[in-house]
Formats: structure tokens, sequence, C-alpha cells
């Protein structure tokens, strides 16, 4: 066990058994780090996990494989956990509560905000965890998915797990609308372009009359008034319009 690390207390343990190639390791350090968590134990690894194909996988997550503690049987790395959920896809014919990772990291984040210590299990990439490592949990992760083919590898597993928990921890917004170094445009800028635009039409010589004017008008008002147009982009129109124009004239 690697007494120099120090553990984040408001975040579970990922806890890795007996995972066999350096390189996944180092991809489910990726992938904690993505997810904000830093907290890793592992249970008799296979390889180094501090050997350079570990590192290179960890896509700069190292510290995360510098920090981990390491165990030689999963009895002593879970002697401190007080709520343990096993990832697996199958129940084992064993009788414990199954959550999906959405409801499970929700559980979790209750009882850590209680000064609960939680920790997370997945097994080896070739088998998952074994019956008796299962056995040890209180309860299941199930991730549901495809079951013709529900299988994943170990970063993934983490990964999905990991994001669930982060969601909890942030104050994401659901929708958000991305408009660069540009400005939303008034409705005073709207209707003016709206204008600039009818007028250049009634020139056409051509506009529709009477109603159909009056529906048509409506519906390029509608078109853009309810996009969020921004300056730039009204910007961009004046322009082509007016060079739609010029090319009309020289014609």
């Amino acid at each position: 066990m690697n007494m120099e690390s120090q553990p984040q207390v408001n975040q579970p343990y990922i806890i890795l058994i007996e995972p066999q190639l350096a390189e996944n390791v180092g991809m489910a350090a990726r992938a904690m780090m993505n997810c904000g968590l830093y907290n890793m134990r592992l249970v008799n690894p296979r390889e180094n996990h501090l050997s350079d194909k570990a590192i290179s996988a960890s896509s700069n997550a190292e510290e995360i494989l510098e920090k981990a503690e390491v165990f030689t049987n999963i009895k002593d790395a879970i002697s401190d956990i007080e709520f343990l959920l096993a990832t697996t896809a199958r129940h084992r014919d064993q009788t414990k509560k199954v959550y999906t990772a959405e409801a499970a990291v929700s559980e979790i984040a209750s009882k850590i905000s209680n000064n609960i210590n939680c920790g997370i299990l997945f097994g080896p990439e070739r088998t998952g965890l074994r019956n008796e490592d299962v056995c040890l949990a209180d309860a299941i992760i199930n991730i549901p998915l495809n079951p013709r083919h529900c299988s994943l590898n170990l970063s993934q597993a983490v990964l999905l797990v990991g994001y669930e928990f982060y969601k909890t921890q942030i104050n994401s917004e659901k929708e958000k609308f991305v408009i660069n170094h540009s400005s939303i445009a008034d409705k005073g800028k709207v209707l003016k372009f709206c204008e600039f635009l009818e007028s250049n039409l009634d020139d056409c010589g051509n506009f529709k009359l009477g109603e159909k004017r009056d529906k048509m008008i409506i519906n390029l008002r509608n078109i853009f008034t309810r996009n969020q147009m921004t300056e730039q982009e009204l910007n961009t129109l004046y322009g082509a319009i007016r060079h739609l124009i010029r090319h009309e004239n020289k014609d």
C-alpha cells in the first residue's frame, strides 16, 4: 500500500481487481481524471502500473497512477470501505440490490456527504469480477447495454460510472447557446433587417401583393425572429443581400 497517497475524501475509491495489462490501468486512470476521480486502488495487478506503457496510456493522468494504493488482496483493499458496490453485467445468482450507474452514484454521493467511505469494484478485463468478489459488495452496478453485446473494457466501465458520479458534483447546463464572439441581436435590429429585406423585395417589382404579400412577410419575420440571430449573422445577411443587389444592377 502506498502510504504517501492523499485520498480525496469527497469521492469514492475506484478499486481495480487483478487488472491484467498496464495499458488498461493507465486508460482507467485517464477515465478517472476525465471525471475528477483520484482515488485508485489496485489489487494484485499483473503488470507494473507505473511502467512506461501505463504512463503513456494515462495521457497526462499519471498523478493518479503515482498515488494509487496497491494491495495484495481484496480484503485489505476494502477494509476501510463502508459502502461497497460491484460492477458486473451478471447478478451471479446472488441476492443483491441492483443499481443503474446513475442511481448508484446518487446513493454514493449521498453517503459521501455523510462521511461514509465508498468504493466501486471493477473486475479483470477477461473475466470480470468473481462470485467471491461480488459477495463482498453491498449492491451491484449494472449498466444497461445492447444485450447482444454488453461487454465493456475496463476503462470504458470506469468512464461510464465515473461520468455519472461527476454529474452529481457539478451544476452543468442542460443546454446552452454558443454565440462565440458575437452577441444576440435585439428585436429592434432583427426587425430593421427584416424591413431592409422587405424593401429590397419590393424593389424587385414582382413581390407578391395583398394577402399573399402580408403572409410572406409574416413567414419571413418568423424565420429571423425565432432563431436568436446574432449581430454577426445579421451583418453577414446584409452583406450577402447587398452583394446580390450589386450583381443584379451590373447585369
